[in-house]
């Protein structure tokens, strides 16, 4: 996990971003036409709009990912871009414009094209911006993918990304060796038959790859990472460079030019979460900034090894938490304990990366969001809440659907018009799936969801993909999965089993069952065994229903695993 930075921007690639010409502030630009999520008149759709309190911010135009986020590193070669927790080993900014190239040429040399995707399933390590930036620069697609994630989940992936190459390292080759792709490994550990990340890069430095003339576009794609979206089922969602550009560019307002152009933080890499590993290296690197999850934020307010350590020896100003709710309690318990560091909070998603911040620059006139909101609206985007039944937008302090516009509202998903469809609008608006609503002070709240996903430590759960693992069992007749709050994980995923009538199962074997098949944070926690799975009339499942059942018969008889 990449837990730090040693300025006190906000960066999560950390590295140079210098200034560059030619800007465009056209913050929507037009988009592919796609049908109506709802049919309604333009008048009544767009009655209630939102903007950022902030004025639009500039968005270089003609400019890839690669080259916005390195260009300048050169002035800062010698200092630590990367360091590892555990091994200590370090990569300089100077390195990671180097190797960046160097790997790009390498991919081009081995017969990468434009718009091909490459799969890096890798821990967090030192060279992982490398990789990704080398891919896109080369003019491929990055799409990463969780090396917790099970073998069969990894070649889903693989195979509906229509990956041409895998980057990997040696404890993960297991994994896609079978998947008959060329695959690159990383670290010390060499694998018969795969491609040795050292001497690819040493390759590359006496390759020739001048004829491979392909120009690299603003528009072309250049990640394409994978999500469950509103429904629940995985898919690959298209950014391009200006998508992930313009974010940047809007994350970062706040920032200024003199941090933005002149970044000398380092990273700290920590490839596994320990409390008492992620603390001392808070403390031995002077770490002033961590983007964590709300699950490690409980577990720094409530464990006891925290004890050991002299936080006053702690430089940390500030933690940013995202990807699942942060319980009030547990926010009051961080800052009593660590009183002298802000906790920052951003809502986003894999279809368009952030919306809003809760922390601005004071001395720049940026506010500070109200707790227990998700911020304010970022410069260059639009909000507007919807009523999920009718598709009528709604004034403030009224919960609807949020939708979002702007210029980093993905191209689609991959290969898949309908659900492209069903989640973006033929005005741009990206619907998210989420309850939420604004206040008069310009503050987004969000209050419930619409979509289904379980968010367990940060990790997305699709229920519709256990419960057709639960089906699999000859012994399960009808399966549903809800997700149940937990002060730890924020939510756990949850079984509601029909079982049929000569099964002779336990609901321990039940959970077996599932952990067998799926990665550990998908693991099925509880199981009840009931007569029937509520449904409406149209065959949906009512797991509100459930879940009230689920929690009134846990009091009586609690089983959590």
């Amino acid at each position: 996990m990449p837990i730090s930075c040693t300025t006190h921007n906000h960066l999560h690639l950390h590295l140079h971003l210098h200034p560059i010409k030619n800007f465009s502030i056209n913050p929507f630009p037009s988009h592919p036409s796609t049908p109506m999520a709802t049919q309604l008149g333009q008048e009544q759709q767009e009655h209630h709009v939102f903007q950022s309190l902030y004025k639009p911010v500039p968005v270089p135009e003609n400019t890839t990912l690669p080259e916005f986020v390195l260009q300048g590193g050169e002035l800062f070669a010698d200092r630590v871009a990367f360091v590892e927790v555990g091994s200590g080993r370090e990569y300089t900014h100077g390195e990671v414009v180097r190797d960046t190239k160097r790997f790009g040429k390498a991919l081009r040399s081995l017969g990468l094209r434009k718009g091909r995707v490459v799969v890096v399933l890798l821990p967090n390590v030192a060279e992982y911006a490398v990789v990704a930036l080398g891919i896109m620069a080369a003019g491929g697609v990055f799409s990463g993918a969780n090396p917790a994630a099970h073998e069969s989940e990894i070649r889903k992936q693989v195979e509906a990304a229509d990956a041409k190459l895998v980057v990997t390292n040696g404890p993960n080759y297991v994994k896609v060796k079978s998947l008959g792709l060329p695959i690159i490994v990383l670290g010390e550990e060499k694998v018969e038959s795969a491609i040795y990340w050292d001497e690819l890069l040493e390759a590359a430095d006496r390759a020739n790859t001048d004829h491979i003339n392909e120009t690299i576009l603003q528009t072309d794609l250049c990640a394409l990472p994978f999500s469950s979206g509103t429904t629940g089922t995985s898919k690959g969602v298209m950014l391009t460079h200006r998508n992930l550009v313009a974010n940047l560019c809007s994350t970062l307002f706040s920032v200024g030019p003199e941090l933005v152009g002149q970044n000398k933080g380092k990273v700290v890499v920590m490839g596994r979460y320990k409390i008492e590993t992620f603390l001392e290296a808070l403390i031995t690197h002077e770490v002033t900034f961590a983007p964590i999850v709300p699950a490690i934020i409980s577990d720094l307010v409530k464990n006891r090894a925290v004890d050991q350590f002299d936080l006053g020896e702690l430089k940390l100003r500030a933690v940013m938490t995202a990807a699942a709710p942060l319980a009030p309690e547990v926010l009051r318990g961080f800052e009593k304990k660590f009183p002298g560091v802000d906790v920052q909070e951003a809502y986003g998603m894999t279809e368009h990366s952030c919306i809003t911040l809760t922390h601005g620059d004071p001395n720049k006139g940026h506010r500070i969001a109200k707790k227990n909101s998700v911020g304010f609206i970022l410069p260059n985007m639009e909000l507007k809440f919807v009523d999920p039944n009718t598709g009528r937008s709604l004034p403030k302090n009224t919960p609807g659907e949020v939708c979002v516009r702007s210029p980093c509202v993905m191209q689609g998903y991959y290969k898949n018009e309908e659900e492209t469809a069903q989640t973006i609008d033929e005005k741009g608006w990206l619907h998210t799936g989420d309850i939420g609503f604004i206040d008069d002070d310009g503050d987004v709240f969000i209050v419930d969801r619409i979509k289904e996903l379980i968010k367990y430590k940060g990790f997305q759960v699709a229920p519709a993909h256990l419960e057709s693992i639960l089906l699999t069992h000859p012994s399960v007749a009808d399966a549903a999965v809800i997700p149940l709050p937990d002060e730890e994980a924020g939510e756990i995923p949850a079984a509601c089993v029909v079982m049929n009538s000569n099964a002779k199962e336990s609901e321990d074997e039940i959970v077996k069952h599932v952990a067998s098949n799926v990665a550990n944070y998908e693991r099925v926690r509880v199981v009840q065994f009931v007569d029937s799975i509520p449904r409406s009339p149209s065959g949906k499942i009512l797991r509100r229903v459930l879940k009230e059942e689920m929690i009134k018969n846990m009091t009586t008889n609690p089983k959590v695993v």
